[in-house]
């Protein structure tokens, strides 16, 4: 079975740097719409979307923040991270079978708190800004290794 291994505040080094990468499928963009309770027709009514400047469906700007999340969660520093806060820009609009890619690097350490500060920037297959901001963390302390766990199916009716 994987597991995920964290990278703890001291191993950390100004410019060190981690990517996750994800793919966004129309059974996803619904689950996140079902999950976060926005339901804006931009992003789930592909008749409405047709309507907008956009012309198609478009996903929940905090659908990249949320892998800026797993980025951190699950990469680096990885599990034990107590995220504290995000700013967010949302550049450009990312469609249904659009791979986004986060890159987060560290740009400071606080060694009061083990906090970090990242640099965070999401980008799609064609290699342009979708979002960007930075995120600040408290890293963690030990060294933590646990199996990556399976999640439920969820179906969609």
């Amino acid at each position: 079975m994987p597991t995920l291994e964290n990278l703890t505040f001291d191993e950390l080094s100004d410019g060190d740097s981690a990517t996750f990468s994800k793919t966004l499928t129309e059974r996803e963009l619904l689950l996140f719409a079902a999950a976060s309770g926005d339901v804006n027709p931009i992003h789930i009514n592909p008749d409405y979307a047709e309507t907008t400047s956009f012309k198609k469906q478009i996903a929940h700007g905090m659908w990249s923040g949320s892998l800026i999340s797993a980025t951190l969660a699950t990469v680096m520093p990885g599990p034990g991270t107590i995220y504290l806060s995000q700013n967010l820009k949302f550049k450009r609009p990312t469609h249904i079978g659009d791979t986004l890619t986060v890159t987060v690097t560290v740009e400071e350490k606080k060694t009061k708190r083990n906090i970090v500060v990242f640099n965070c920037e999401v980008v799609n297959q064609d290699n342009k800004l979708v979002t960007s901001g930075t995120a600040e963390v408290i890293a963690p302390a030990e060294k933590i290794q646990v199996e990556e766990p399976k999640l439920p199916d969820i179906n969609i009716q």
